[in-house]
């Protein structure tokens, strides 16, 4: 009785530590893909000069929506879409060059799970370039 016990809590064990590492899976490639959309929106921003950042409202898209699956968003699986904004702001510094520099932001949510998930990044544009407050 004794050993069918312990062989029934080793079994039970086992398999809620399988499920664990799924659910630890699923989220690893959920953060995964949010950090590849974060970076794919931060790249297509890097490309923009100055004037098309500052100068232009509306040039640099303040929302997106992304797909998880990027290469098939119909494939039939729980398919859930990334949320995000760009927000483009006066950096917060208060430097004689402030004028010459914005903060961009790139906010990304997904719900998984019945749990809703962020992650950002920001960066700053400088309208020209580093070598100007370096040397």
């Amino acid at each position: 009785m004794v050993g069918i016990a312990v062989t029934a809590i080793m079994g039970v064990a086992l398999y809620s530590g399988i499920g664990v590492a799924f659910s630890q899976l699923r989220l690893s490639r959920e953060n995964l893909r949010a950090t590849q959309i974060l970076e794919g929106k931060m790249e297509i921003v890097r490309q923009y000069n100055w004037d098309q950042v500052a100068n232009t409202p509306g040039f640099v898209p303040t929302t997106f929506s992304e797909p998880f699956f990027a290469d098939n968003p119909t494939n039939g699986v729980s398919n859930f879409t990334y949320t995000g904004t760009v927000t483009v702001t006066n950096a917060p510094i208060t430097e004689s060059y402030s004028n010459d520099l914005k903060m961009v932001k790139i906010k990304i949510t997904w719900k998984s799970g019945g749990i809703v998930h962020n992650r950002q990044t920001i960066t700053f544009v400088s309208q020209y370039g580093l070598q100007r407050y370096v040397y």
